[in-house]
């Protein structure tokens, strides 16, 4: 009999069973969350449970220590691109559903990929997440695969791309065969809900087969993708529920393939042109926030992706509990920056510049990030696991951060946030341990100030 990667009946009786957890249940698990080795589900059934605002203290200060010592100061920026709004699929929650017969429907075409991709570089972005509709007619995974090519080669004065995470539709193990060959970063895909019977009301098309969504990592880990992302869109069901899923679909991933999620996503309902879907389920903003410090502290090897459907406000207090990487001036349109033309997929609530948000996190502590290291030196998967399961990735990526938050600096920041920059990368210069390492980091600091780029451990 074939396992299943969520047992719903389970998750319904773990919530049962730890409704009401006491004080001291919660302070326990709080304090073996400190030993950074995860959690199990019953433990997260009790913590999505507890309503006691002190001990929802005590959970952030344990999910920011958590994420302090996994991934340190770092908190890395992205941006999305879309290709097309063409869609065969009808749900929903979303504004390129079939449904929407207002919205002219666009391909950009190589050229139009290339103009789009080289307005992100000269932005200062060095990792996008490439999005599109599913369509095999006109998004078939050639296109897919054509569009990544042309990325990668785009070249400005400024700099290039230099990895790109891909999110498109479910597919066969020979699709995800062609995007392996692409050099694609981490493949991510959502299963929006978990919950069955919310999931088959709210989609129409391809996209209606749970099993073909829920079972897609496993077709692309035996494609040879070892990098991979999940996620839900909170709001269409009970969170505490997604919650406890999304975790049993991380341990699945872990137990049976020894590779768990490397990133896992928290999109949030938001409304769009076309959509008429209330959510009967709305995620205040204080759950929303409780939720990512659940996740991060059940699952601390995972990285955790916020995007600009939140305002500045949850983003600047979700970095500070969970979070560890976030898109940035972020365009959710086809073809969109540098043009407004097109239909948005959805809201965004955070609208500002790159500088203006990169400007943020140094106030808060935070060191920028546009690391695509651990890609291109091959700790991906397993790799990439033994590394962070152990609290050892932050070693990389503080070193990584300080060589893309220079380059940064020296191409595109204005006089008050290069002093700003400077301050903070002598700051974390200061905090490397490894000698031999903080000395070879400072050569090539001084390297890249004489004009040297992509440089990276």
């Amino acid at each position: 009999m074939k396992e299943k990667i969520i047992d719903e009946r389970k998750i319904r009786d773990i919530l049962a069973e730890t409704k009401n957890p006491s004080s001291r249940t919660i302070l326990k698990i709080l304090k073996k969350a400190r030993e950074k080795k995860g959690l199990e589900l019953k433990d997260a059934g009790s913590l999505v449970n507890f309503n006691q605002p002190e001990l929802k203290k005590k959970l952030f200060a344990a999910a920011g220590w958590v994420k302090n010592e996994i991934y340190g100061e770092r908190l890395v920026f992205f941006a999305p691109l879309y290709l097309s709004d063409y869609c065969v699929n009808d749900c929903e929650y979303c504004n390129f559903h079939l449904a929407n017969k207002q919205l002219r429907r666009k391909r950009l075409t190589l050229k139009e990929i290339g103009e789009q991709t080289a307005i992100l570089i000269n932005m200062g972005h060095k990792r996008i997440l490439l999005e599109c509709g599913e369509d095999p007619q006109h998004n078939d995974i050639d296109y897919v695969v054509r569009a990544i090519k042309k990325i990668y080669s785009v070249k400005t004065d400024k700099g290039s791309i230099r990895r790109i995470n891909v999110n498109i539709a479910a597919t066969s193990v020979s699709d995800y065969r062609k995007l392996k060959k692409a050099n694609i970063g981490t493949y991510q895909l959502f299963q929006e809900t978990y919950h069955r019977p919310t999931y088959a009301r709210l989609h129409r098309g391809p996209k209606a087969d749970y099993e073909r969504q829920i079972t897609a990592h496993s077709r692309a880990f035996a494609a040879g993708l070892d990098d991979l992302g999940i996620g839900v869109l909170f709001g269409l069901y009970d969170w505490r529920f997604e919650v406890l899923a999304l975790i049993s679909h991380a341990q699945y991933l872990d137990k049976v393939y020894k590779v768990g999620p490397h990133t896992i996503s928290v999109p949030r309902f938001q409304n769009a042109p076309s959509v008429t879907f209330k959510s009967q389920y709305p995620v205040s903003d204080d759950d929303f926030l409780k939720l990512i410090a659940i996740l991060r502290i059940v699952v601390p090897y995972t990285g955790i992706i916020i995007s600009t459907r939140e305002n500045p406000q949850i983003r600047k207090k979700a970095f500070q509990i969970g979070v560890s990487q976030a898109s940035a001036a972020s365009c959710v349109t086809i073809g969109g920056y540098g043009s407004k033309d097109s239909q948005p997929q959805f809201k965004i609530h955070d609208n500002r510049r790159l500088e203006e948000v990169v400007k943020t996190a140094l106030s808060d502590g935070f060191l920028p990030s546009f690391c695509t290291a651990c890609y291109r030196r091959d700790r991906t998967g397993g790799k990439f696991m033994e590394f962070s399961k152990h609290g050892e990735i932050h070693k990389f990526c503080r070193v990584n951060a300080i060589l893309t938050f220079a380059e940064y600096l020296e191409d595109f920041s204005s006089n008050d946030l290069r002093e700003q920059g400077k301050a903070c990368l002598e700051f974390y210069l200061k905090k490397i341990e490894d000698l031999p390492l903080r000395q070879e980091t400072q050569k090539r600091l001084g390297e890249i100030s004489n004009g040297k780029r992509d440089l990276y451990f």
